[in-house]
């Protein structure tokens, strides 16, 4: 019980990253670095007590720096998408990086994922923390404003993995942050996720342009291949979607973190069940995993191979002043967070 640090090597410029290690008191650990404020690796217990690492991950720096789809990784400065690159905050335009069709995704060129964090380990009587600190100076990748930023993981001893992100600034900006852990009840790399059972606590959902930037439309998911309000396996109406991507509106109080979603695995008995102050949690099925890539396990990452949760704002929400504000301004302060409790049955 408690927080172990070690090396997890250098950046292609020679910075080093740091690895801690968090176990609570039933056995689980999470692994988090200084790299992303990335979750590394998550083990949890099966229904039999037997461990595994259910988030999709690397063992080496260098593959998390070349060719990862933000597996684990703190997404900043604005999470998901920002049509056309683009945002008008007091009546000035701001142009960002171009990386995912027309649109910036994920923070842009470098992003929160691709910086160093400056770590603070500590542990009391409820768990293990380590707080990832990073200052994003005004004008990086074209916001405004430096923000002081943190990301705080905690493992309960109930296993319970909680992320706090709080934020200030000293001029007007947009935020949006969310984790991007991909995973896979059974154990990363074994097999797909569509047989998992998915509860999200959502009767609307936000369509999308041809690009993945929401229309502006807020739809019921009554009658649709997007309605999880009860328990349904994931791959029961996938063909006709394509896999999912898109956005949950949720009812969130912003202060207290309320049930977000649920996912179970059937052949472990996991489950892991979602509460967030946030007001959107981001469905997506790995739709672009293709078996080229792996992790610890060595088995490939395939199409489906797990499911991502990310609890955040709406996409765009810059472009769109009818959804919940993303604006952050002097004085004020962000402060959102997720809990994901673990469980087997």
């Amino acid at each position: 019980m408690g927080v172990a640090k070690s090396d997890f090597g250098k950046t292609k410029d020679g910075k080093a990253v740091e690895l801690y290690t968090l176990t609570n008191s039933k056995g689980m650990t999470a692994k988090v670095m200084t790299y992303g404020a990335i979750l590394v690796e998550l083990d949890v217990p099966d229904r039999d007590g037997k461990f595994a690492n259910v988030n999709l991950g690397f063992t080496k720096i260098s593959d998390y720096e070349t060719r990862s789809p933000f597996f684990g990784a703190t997404a900043g400065r604005y999470a998901n998408r920002i049509a056309n690159a683009k945002f008008q905050l007091d009546g000035k335009t701001y142009s960002l990086f171009v990386n995912n069709g027309p649109n910036s995704l994920h923070g842009g060129k470098k992003g929160f994922d691709k910086q160093i964090w400056t770590a603070e380990p500590s542990q009391n009587n409820d768990g293990a923390s380590v707080k990832f600190s990073y200052v994003s100076p005004d004008g990086e990748e074209g916001y405004p404003g430096t923000l002081n930023v943190s990301c705080t993981y905690t493992l309960g001893n109930d296993n319970s993995l909680k992320y706090r992100f709080e934020a200030t600034t000293d001029k007007p900006t947009v935020l949006n942050l969310a984790n991007h852990s991909y995973y896979n009840l059974a154990g990363e790399g074994n097999g797909t996720v569509l047989d998992n059972i998915l509860t999200i606590k959502s009767d609307r959902y936000l369509p999308t342009d041809p690009t993945q930037i929401p229309t502006g439309e807020i739809r019921a998911v009554a009658g649709t291949p997007m309605d999880f309000t009860t328990p349904t396996a994931i791959g029961s109406r996938i063909e006709q979607v394509g896999g999912y991507d898109w956005s949950y509106c949720l009812s969130s109080s912003g202060t207290t973190p309320s049930f977000a979603a649920r996912v179970k695995d059937p052949k472990s008995g996991r489950v892991m069940e979602v509460f967030t102050t946030q007001p959107a949690v981001q469905l997506y099925t790995a739709n672009h995993l293709d078996g080229k890539t792996s992790g610890p396990s060595g088995k490939p990452y395939v199409q489906f191979g797990a499911v991502c949760l990310e609890t955040q704002h709406y996409p765009d929400s810059p472009n769109h002043p009818e959804f919940p504000t993303t604006t952050l301004r002097p004085g004020e302060k962000f402060d959102q967070t997720t809990i994901l409790k673990f469980s087997a049955e």
